[in-house]
């Protein structure tokens, strides 16, 4: 028996040996990537405490193509980070806060972009390569992420084999391996403007489907009024932010009225500030998005800037 065992653990100690170093270097070796797009700038800026801000903008992409943290710092005179999440929903981005804040100092004021799709749960990660390089061990990570169709639970509790399959992942990892040449960020304080013009997304979103209708998942919901009450104990100064949205693609959603009065309750009920720009000017000019939920550099460069003084505005009230 003794033998076995000894056996055993000489074909079990190299493996495992094994198994953490090429773990590690894989994982080390992605974080340097600017894929997925830019998400992995922002975690690391997370998990390395470089993401402590005044004002942390929470939100999906209409947060972080929206929102320039940098027009806001110089406005307000307060530092920014822009901590939006690229196709996914709050509770994604609510796992995105619970790292901010465990890692970070706690924002003061955090402004949260809301929209039709917040308070709906998509059945598959997006961007699952994204969450490889902190996944190991990580329970906030495995809480938030593994009800998604992506990932087993054994992926978040033994090294490498979640990189099982991830063959473009894996050549990217390699690939950063041996390039000397410093990555160019995708994002800055993870913004990035959308130098585009408008496309067709509206138009064969309306051919495909008469119209859209917005699911609220109730989890979600749950877990979106528990972060304002979070938000609450903690002293963190909450606003809801409904960005500018072209006025013919907010016809698209069909119970638009549903989902707003949701935000209008939680917004009466906590007595938060929800600036609405459903209605602003803005949405109006076709020549200042690139699709109808997403403004192009020229739009995030005027709505920032008219964020700003709102927030200004409030302020002094």
């Amino acid at each position: 028996m003794k033998k076995f065992l000894f056996r055993l653990l000489y074909f079990l100690v190299p493996l495992l040996l094994f198994s953490f170093a090429a773990d590690y270097t894989l994982s080390y070796s992605l974080k340097r990537s600017n894929k997925y797009p830019g998400e992995i700038e922002v975690w690391n800026d997370i998990y390395d405490g470089k993401a402590g801000c005044d004002i942390a903008i929470y939100g999906s992409s209409r947060a972080w193509v929206q929102i320039d943290p940098q027009i806001l710092a110089d406005s307000l005179q307060k530092t920014c980070y822009n901590f939006g999440m690229d196709g996914h929903n709050f509770r994604l981005q609510y796992l995105r806060h619970l790292e901010l804040i465990s890692h970070n100092q706690k924002p003061a004021h955090i402004l949260l972009s809301v929209d039709m799709f917040s308070l709906e749960k998509r059945k598959d990660l997006y961007e699952a390569d994204q969450f490889l390089p902190y996944m190991l061990w990580n329970k906030n990570m495995r809480e938030y992420t593994g009800s998604y169709i992506g990932y087993k639970k054994v992926d978040y509790t033994l090294p490498l084999l979640r990189f099982s399959g991830k063959y473009k992942a894996v050549k990217t990892a390699i690939s950063l391996l041996t390039r000397k040449k410093a990555i160019q960020p995708y994002r800055n304080k993870g913004f990035r403007a959308m130098d585009r013009v408008w496309n067709s997304d509206l138009e064969k979103a309306q051919a495909e489907n008469d119209k859209y209708v917005a699911k609220i998942d109730r989890e979600t919901l749950a877990l979106f009024e528990n972060f304002i009450q979070e938000c609450k104990r903690d002293n963190i100064s909450l606003t809801l932010v409904y960005t500018p949205e072209y006025k013919e693609g907010q016809e698209f959603v069909s119970n638009r009225k549903e989902i707003m009065d949701v935000f209008k309750k939680y917004s009466a009920q906590y007595d938060l500030d929800f600036l609405d720009y459903s209605d602003d000017s803005i949405c109006l000019e076709k020549s200042l998005f690139y699709n109808a939920s997403h403004l192009n550099k020229q739009g995030a460069g005027l709505f920032s800037s008219r964020l700003a003084h709102d927030l200004i505005r409030k302020k002094r009230q």
